[in-house]
């Protein structure tokens, strides 16, 4: 299962970014798991700076800005 990190205080780009990753990872027909990350401390533990941020188990992948679907199946894919 891979977890995703959604990092960013709710902002309409963190909500973009969750929805696109979700679709990503349902079309990639993977199991996952969706997690917020609100708190701007734990956002910074991460070393992120810009939100909207995707980090994939652990490791951040995307940052400041919001990559469109087809995007994001590449990236959670490798």
């Amino acid at each position: 299962m891979k977890k995703l990190q959604i990092l960013g205080t709710g902002c309409a780009k963190c909500q973009q970014l969750t929805r696109h990753a979700e679709q990503a990872a349902q079309a990639l027909g993977i199991d996952y798991e969706i997690e917020k990350v609100t708190a701007i401390d734990q956002i910074m533990s991460f070393g992120v700076m810009v939100t909207p941020a995707l980090a994939i188990d652990g490791a951040v992948k995307v940052v400041g800005k919001v990559p469109s679907v087809e995007q994001l199946k590449q990236i959670i894919a490798s």
